[in-house]
């Protein structure tokens, strides 16, 4: 790793129009932490940059369906997420916005020098226009059919069915969401960045300066360039937003794409007035974290517009990462399908660790990977509970019980001892490469490792059977298994940090040089605290309780996107008439054995008691069938069923999930009482 004068670490912006969840936490959020917490250990000179999105689209739909203004939509969820975002121990140095006098004013003036350059390119098309709202409307005001898939709810940009990127103008039957509308097409003048212009610096930068980046992020740049970049609109016609900073643009605004990234910029300007040091210095490392969505905006997009201007350095790297998926399903924010990090805070009180160990060792980092509550629950327990924590209180527990707490002093080092210490260095060297090249699974993998030789080492000399025999070598192995402890509560810290501060105060220890890490890190008769345990088991009731409520999200998601099913053809009235339905209530109800789905009802249909054979077993137990009224159809002619004859058939409504519902009347009535 090159050694920098200083690093400017970035963390994509999350849109505030809702809060984060556990996909922008693996995707950004912990990487970047880790890396920066690393770098803080190693003494280097760092600024960690965060913020929120808030300008843009979703903002205003958000603020449309809730009837309240945009200002009202971000000012809450900023807070949600900042909130979230320090109770979780993300380490950010600021976390700012976008809606800042500071970012109004830094986004219009880089509009400005870009314009007064020349930079800029000035075009007209046509785009969609509600005639009845009266105004232009922006990609996400666009909903229509896809054409690739036929997703009758795609959005001018996207659809979020087959995750085809589109134009408003692809879709087929295109409407206006806010008034459901047919739109028109009208000519508008917008400000384009011309792309294509920069395209041989880009083309040389990334194919041949940046090889060393990772795989997914070249290839998805290269990909675009062999494409041939287009020029791209850098204003919209929109009420909210940084008013476009030129005469006659009234109306329109900076396309978010082209402020959002800048908000890096005016948020270091917040934190620092030595904020050029880190923007305008070629000693600083400028490293962005962001999800593989991003990869374009931070890899072509942003150094062009930093190209163009002309005073700013260009990011060293850009880690993208892939995409979490949930217990098999894509993260969607509309469909409520995720884990929000606000509520699992509420949820797990204590555990932040346990989120982060999780989402690190499963990361996206290559490719899309699955976040599942039961791998959650079994990386808790059997990695962090049987292995760090198991280690960790055994050598503490054992140092109370045989010295009260007091470093023993180590006597002669036997060949296994040397060896095990000597492996400390070992495993530091190979998560710091790992961390340095971004691979943070791998760098978790590795400094779990010295835990799992704290382990071994306990286990292989047994100072609890020996310690009648020969004490002192008792006191060998204890000062062996606390310079691990020790070493771990620094190697770790990037990681857990929130575990590490609290096994810091039971080793009484002060935060130490990563530098230090293969060194005697406790003296000779230091006193450590009272161990506690460091994790806690997590129950099955517990998981049971999160898959219930994603369970139940999925039941009413597919309850939106439901549609009933088309009329069956008309009958006549004589047809209707000749139907005898009466109310009737069970008395008795058995399973039909050997069958999942059938049930055995004796009915009083107020005519007769009657038996029934029905397919509801799947949806009722035979305990709480007696005694309920039900509309049963008593002329239909007798059938034999499992051998079983069926004299009628109870009525039922089937809703859009499957579920089966009785149709009663409203209240008790008189068994045989007619349906007309």
């Amino acid at each position: 790793m090159k050694n920098y004068k200083r690093y400017l670490v970035t963390s994509a912006l999350p849109y505030a129009n809702g809060p984060v969840h556990i996909g922008h936490l693996a995707g950004v959020y912990v990487p970047a932490d880790i890396y920066v917490r690393y770098l803080r250990l190693k003494k280097r000179d760092v600024a960690f940059i965060g913020g929120s999105d808030e300008h843009g689209v979703p903002i205003t739909i958000k603020a449309k369906q809730e009837g309240i203004t945009p200002q009202d939509v971000v000012d809450r969820y900023h807070n949600i997420i900042k909130t979230s975002f320090e109770k979780f121990g993300i380490s950010f140095d600021i976390y700012s916005r976008t809606t800042s006098p500071t970012h109004r004013d830094t986004a219009s003036g880089f509009f400005r020098t870009l314009y007064d350059k020349g930079e800029f390119i000035e075009k007209t098309s046509e785009q969609y226009y509600d005639e009845e709202a009266s105004q232009f409307l922006a990609d996400r005001y666009i909903t229509g059919t896809c054409p690739h898939c036929g997703n009758e709810n795609a959005y001018g940009d996207q659809c979020e069915k087959c995750g085809t990127s589109l134009n408003a103008t692809d879709l087929i039957n295109p409407r206006s969401t806010l008034s459901g509308n047919t739109p028109v097409l009208r000519s508008t003048s917008h400000w384009y960045l011309p792309l294509d212009k920069h395209e041989a610096f880009l083309r040389n930068w990334i194919l041949k300066e940046n090889k060393d980046w990772k795989t997914n992020v070249y290839g998805q740049c290269k990909s675009w360039l062999d494409q041939g970049l287009q020029p791209r609109a850098v204003s919209r016609d929109l009420d909210w937003g940084i008013p476009v900073p030129v005469d006659g643009a009234t109306g329109k605004v900076l396309y978010v794409w082209f402020d959002a990234p800048i908000g890096y910029i005016s948020a270091t300007k917040d934190l620092t007035p030595d904020w050029e040091k880190y923007w305008k210095d070629k000693e600083t490392c400028m490293v962005h974290f962001i999800g593989k969505d991003n990869i374009v905006f931070h890899c072509i997009i942003f150094p062009a517009m930093l190209k163009a201007e002309g005073s700013f350095i260009l990011p060293t790297n850009v880690p993208a990462n892939e995409f979490l998926n949930l217990e098999g399903d894509k993260i969607s924010t509309s469909r409520n399908w995720a884990v929000w990090l606000h509520e699992y805070l509420e949820d797990f009180p204590g555990k932040e660790d346990a989120l982060r160990y999780v989402l690190c060792a499963n990361a996206p980092e290559t490719k899309d990977n699955d976040f599942t509550w039961k791998d959650f629950q079994t990386r808790n327990n059997s990695e962090l509970v049987a292995i760090f924590g198991n280690f960790v209180n055994r050598a503490l527990v054992l140092t109370q019980n045989y010295f009260r707490g007091v470093v023993p002093k180590a006597g002669e080092l036997t060949d296994y001892d040397k060896e095990v210490l000597a492996e400390i260095a070992n495993i530091k060297k190979n998560v710091e490469e790992s961390l340095e090249t971004f691979r943070f699974r791998e760098a978790l993998k590795e400094a779990m490792n010295l835990a799992r030789l704290g382990n071994k080492y306990l286990a292989d000399t047994e100072p609890w059977k020996i310690i009648k025999t020969d004490e002192e070598r008792v006191k060998t192995i204890l000062n062996v298994a606390l310079q691990i402890t020790a070493n771990l509560a620094i190697l770790m810290e990037p990681f857990l940090p929130k575990t590490t501060e609290a096994l810091c105060k039971m080793l009484n220890i002060e935060a130490i040089d990563w530098e230090l890490i293969g060194t005697s890190l406790l003296p000779e008769g230091h006193k450590v605290n009272q161990p506690s345990l460091l994790f806690e088991k997590i129950e099955d009731t517990t998981i049971d309780k999160q898959l219930e409520r994603l369970k139940q999200i999925k039941i009413e998601n597919e309850r939106k996107n439901a549609k009933a099913e088309p009329q069956k053809p008309n009958v006549s009235f004589d047809d209707f008439t000749k139907m005898d339905i009466r109310i009737g209530s069970i008395l008795e109800a058995e399973k039909v054995a050997k069958t999942t789905k059938l049930m055995k009802l004796l009915v009083d249909t107020g005519i007769d008691k009657r038996t029934i054979v029905s397919g509801i077993a799947e949806h009722f137990s035979a305990e709480e069938l007696p005694g309920k009224q039900v509309s049963v159809l008593v002329n239909l002619e007798p059938r034999k069923i499992k051998g079983i004859e069926s004299q009628g058939m109870i009525l039922l409504a089937e809703d859009f999930t499957g579920k089966l519902i009785f149709v009663v009347p409203e209240k008790k009535t008189d068994n045989g009482a007619m349906i007309r």
